[in-house]
């Protein structure tokens, strides 16, 4: 079904079709690079809106059912940004910053039970808005896609160890893993895919 979970009246649209849940991956999110000193009240309200409360109510809702059956999977797909907030978009890193602090405050109030809560951190991911917007940055530039690849990780995601944007396929093994019987023991963690950029070993 089709629903804008970036508004309340859209989140129970799906929640009054879909009343109960195992599994919920928050993957919805937004991203527009613009200078800190023209990001507006209302782009702020917006991002935290569609990045961070769409995942708030879901959860909200579907976590007591849940916690009812003593078994299920919350992830919210965050990013590398929540951790090296990116200076091109700082409302963007902040949400995702906010999603990790949502995840393992909720993971903390499940202790106990067999619901588990996560976060997923993709680094620079061949996502269809990435996808569009390496393709519109070649066209301006008069070059083809693998240059502004080349570019991008060169001048902006230098520790990138894989040196590639990541597969949405690459990512989703890793929310499959967690959603899974087998990660029963992993809660409240924050999980990397994201091609080494995050210069850390923990």
């Amino acid at each position: 079904m089709a629903a804008d979970l970036g508004t309340a009246a859209g989140v129970g649209t799906l929640i009054a079709a879909l009343p109960q849940a195992d599994i919920l991956v928050n993957n919805l999110g937004i991203f527009e690079p613009r200078p800190f000193e023209q990001i507006t009240d209302a782009d702020w309200l917006r991002f935290f809106e569609v990045n961070v409360l769409s995942g708030v109510r879901l959860a909200r809702h579907y976590v007591a059912g849940m916690r009812s059956r003593d078994w299920g999977r919350i992830v919210f797909v965050s990013s590398e940004s929540a951790l090296q907030i990116p200076t091109e978009m700082i409302h963007y890193g902040a949400t995702k910053t906010a999603q990790l602090a949502v995840a393992r405050g909720l993971a903390e109030t499940l202790a106990g039970t067999g619901v588990t809560v996560n976060s997923v951190l993709p680094g620079p991911t061949a996502s269809e808005g990435v996808v569009d917007f390496v393709a519109r940055l070649a066209a301006d530039q008069g070059v083809d896609k693998a240059t502004v690849e080349r570019e991008f990780f060169r001048s902006e995601r230098p520790s990138s160890v894989i040196q590639r944007f990541a597969t949405p396929d690459e990512v989703a093994a890793m929310v499959a893993y967690v959603c899974s019987a087998q990660a029963s023991a992993t809660t409240g963690a924050a999980l990397r895919v994201d091609g080494g950029v995050v210069r850390a070993i923990v």
